[in-house]
């Protein structure tokens, strides 16, 4: 018995494979339990050919930046009455704070602070006799604004999927927005609440010692302290001072608590769990408020004109006594209904959003257009093929027959390689490049055939003819397939959805198509002809 060869064996194999986790494609929503326990699944469709929804979110950035502003200039304030740099006046402006020192040395000694503090945060500029003016440097809110980009794009992936989309796609597009593809979602009302919310929590404490009452008359803003209302519309002083944000939260799961009420179980971080415990031990006996934030964007009529706001609502959820040192893991409560608990908590796992989002643009796909477009794909590739495989046994003959089982392996090897990489979709500009590789892959065998006719117009044997011509066309079809994959990796790289479609069903092809171009139709040539050494150069069909 003769043991076949590495190249023999590797065709074998390619074969066995791509026709094993290709198979699954065929059987619509039957897949056999042997080819699931192989990890052999359908390909995932895209939005254009499974339908779905897509969006398309501008992303707030002004307003990250004039947070961090607040959030600077009150830490600059504190740092100064710590180290006790005394100053007339300290105003803050957006972006800008302007101080005004009681003398030159107080001054210097702010100067000092904030370069060894703030380095390459702030420029600090000299406006009059002991007067300072800080503002933020460009560096920084570039800074703040790419940060603000990739937290957003990553707490939507995680929304996303808790949605349990398949293969969705989250990417940032351009300096300021955010496409979302959701493939195969039905109910849009529901991915819009949960993509375009930018829920958080804050925990501050209850400033018991001053009247909400003569603060809500007044209307006095104070530095240590902001008025809100309850649930039942009484005014509630809360301490600015923040103890814990949403970014500390790392779990949450919605639940019932020992009264049946829904609630929210928490997780805190490390950093999140030591602030927590550290403060709750020292205000046992003391009130703790629950805030909910939430930014929704509104349309609205200013001078005739119709423009996009941010506004800020913010909702005191939970009210309760400290009674004992909290650490990592706690429950809230106090929360309206079981949805509002299982959003909540939804929203504090994916995390908060770094700045407010809102849908520009927003389009929906039906599944019947999605299946019209599999359907008119299918027919492409179809048509398409039969045309190079009339074409090639016309023209070819017996060479022809292994040029087209080398394309139809090539298809069944793209098929297969979708369906097992987890994060291949295939989209509709996707079945375009199945279409262009069938044509790339007779296109490299068509210049080994002609190079086979050369050799046997020079007189070469048989055998001969198809070495050398194998040989001398490989770095002719080898350089040109790779200057194509370095041309679908650059499209991979920066392109968008569909555009990555295509590149990555590109990028399998022309891989593919190298082995089943050379090493396949070579195995093929060699299994025919090499039995029959002694064959004249004219019983060679080509």
């Amino acid at each position: 018995m003769k043991i076949l060869s590495f190249k023999q064996l590797s065709v074998l194999f390619v074969l066995v494979f791509s026709i094993i986790y290709s198979l699954p494609n065929f059987f619509g929503n039957n897949i056999p339990p042997w080819l699931s326990s192989i990890n052999a699944n359908q390909m995932n469709l895209g939005l254009d050919l499974k339908g779905g929804v897509h969006f398309l979110m501008e992303v707030n950035l002004n307003e990250v930046v004039e947070n961090k502003s607040i959030k600077l200039s009150n830490d600059i304030r504190a740092q100064f009455r710590s180290e006790e740099i005394r100053y007339k006046n300290y105003n803050h402006d957006r972006l800008n704070i302007y101080v005004e020192f009681i003398n030159n040395a107080s001054y210097k000694e702010a100067e000092d602070l904030i370069n060894n503090n703030y380095q390459n945060t702030f420029d600090i500029k000299k406006v009059g006799d002991n007067k300072m003016s800080i503002t933020i440097s460009n560096f920084t809110i570039n800074e703040l604004r790419i940060a603000a980009i990739k937290q957003n794009t990553t707490t939507l992936r995680n929304r996303v999927n808790e949605l349990g989309v398949a293969e969705p796609i989250v990417q940032q597009s351009g300096k300021t927005r955010i496409v979302v593809e959701l493939p195969g979602v039905k109910d849009t009302t529901r991915a819009k609440e949960i993509i375009g919310a930018t829920a958080t929590l804050e925990f501050k404490m209850v400033d018991e010692d001053s009247d909400p009452y003569a603060a809500q008359d007044s209307d006095n803003t104070s530095l240590y302290s902001k008025l809100y209302y309850d649930d039942t519309g009484q005014p509630v002083l809360l301490k600015r001072n923040v103890i814990l944000r949403g970014e500390n939260i790392v779990d949450a799961s919605s639940g019932f608590d020992r009264n049946s009420r829904p609630s929210v179980n928490i997780t805190l971080d490390g950093p999140g769990a030591k602030r927590f415990a550290e403060t709750t031990d020292k205000n046992i006996g003391k009130l703790m408020a629950v805030l909910f934030i939430e930014n929704k964007a509104e349309q609205r009529t200013i001078n005739g004109n119709t423009k996009r706001v941010t506004k800020k609502y913010e909702k005191i959820i939970s009210i309760a006594t400290i009674q004992e040192r909290l650490s990592k893991t706690f429950q809230i409560t106090g929360l309206d209904s079981p949805k509002q608990a299982r959003d909540l908590a939804l929203y504090l796992r994916a995390g908060s959003m770094a700045a407010p989002m809102y849908i520009v643009e927003e389009r929906t796909i039906g599944p019947s257009l999605g299946a019209d477009n599999i359907e008119k794909g299918k027919i492409s590739v179809i048509i398409g093929l039969i045309l190079v495989l009339i074409f090639m046994v016309f023209y070819y003959r017996v060479f022809g027959l292994f040029a087209n089982f080398a394309v139809i392996l090539n298809i069944l090897v793209i098929v297969s390689v979708m369906s097992l990489i987890p994060g291949a979709t295939l989209t509709l500009p996707g079945i375009a490049g199945i279409v262009l590789t069938v044509g790339m892959a007779v296109d490299a065998n068509v210049l080994i055939f002609e190079r086979i006719k050369e050799e046997i117009s020079n007189g070469s044997t048989l055998l001969a003819s198809i070495e050398l011509g194998y040989k001398k066309a490989f770095s002719t079809i080898a350089d040109a397939n790779i200057t194509t994959l370095i041309a679908s990796i650059v499209l991979f790289i920066f392109g968008t959805g569909p555009i990555k479609g295509f590149a990555v069903t590109l990028s399998i092809g022309v891989i593919s198509s190298m082995f089943t171009a050379i090493i396949v139709t070579r195995v093929l040539a060699n299994f025919v002809y090499e039995r029959n050494i002694n064959l004249k150069a004219k019983k060679l069909h080509i």
